[in-house]
């Protein structure tokens, strides 16, 4: 995906994430509202004052505007090379970073054999899921993932999705993160 795409698909995500309309966007941002809409569109070259104007405008950051958007599922297993920091009695491996703006709830969950078929949550609620014991498979139900004993995932929860154990013990640690209203 080139720049000017990402660039688009960043401002009218974050445009819609502020319920800005597009005309508002443009006045705040003193664009015109035709320049815009070929912005968001992935067309045109915007210069970098424009980029500046429209991340003002967005209470965004420029790097928000530039940065190829962070899949919306991310999987992380144990034996992947992640950044890691030691220390005298703790060894720390970093396996997701999630942008908050809201509550997290920390669950000790235990995981069936049989199939959890969860609704969508609402918009902007992830899932991140730390298996500690067992194997199973979670994910939104159009791209499950199996998942080994200290893998992790990343998820939108704001898509159905599900889980499943297949061990006789399934336990993991469970983040639901719930944005602001």
């Amino acid at each position: 995906m080139d720049l000017t795409q990402v660039v688009g698909q960043n401002v009218h995500r974050l445009r819609a994430a502020a319920g800005i309309s597009l005309a508002d966007l443009a006045s705040a941002s003193g664009i015109s509202k035709t320049t815009l809409h070929g912005i968001e569109q992935g067309q045109g070259n915007p210069t970098l004052s424009t980029l500046w104007a429209l991340a003002g405008a967005l209470k965004a950051s420029l790097g928000e505007l530039l940065e190829t958007p962070a899949s919306a599922v991310e999987v992380v297993r144990v034996g992947d090379s992640r950044p890691q920091v030691e220390g005298d009695a703790v060894s720390a491996r970093l396996l997701h970073r999630i942008r908050l703006r809201g509550t997290v709830e920390v669950y000790d969950i235990a995981i069936g054999q049989s199939t959890q078929h969860s609704d969508a949550h609402l918009p902007g609620v992830e899932e991140c899921l730390v298996l500690t014991c067992g194997r199973v498979t979670t994910g939104p139900a159009d791209s499950l993932t199996d998942l080994a004993e200290g893998d992790s995932i990343r998820f939108d929860a704001a898509r159905p999705h599900q889980y499943r154990g297949h061990a006789a013990h399934n336990r993991a640690v469970l983040l639901m993160v719930h944005p602001d209203s």
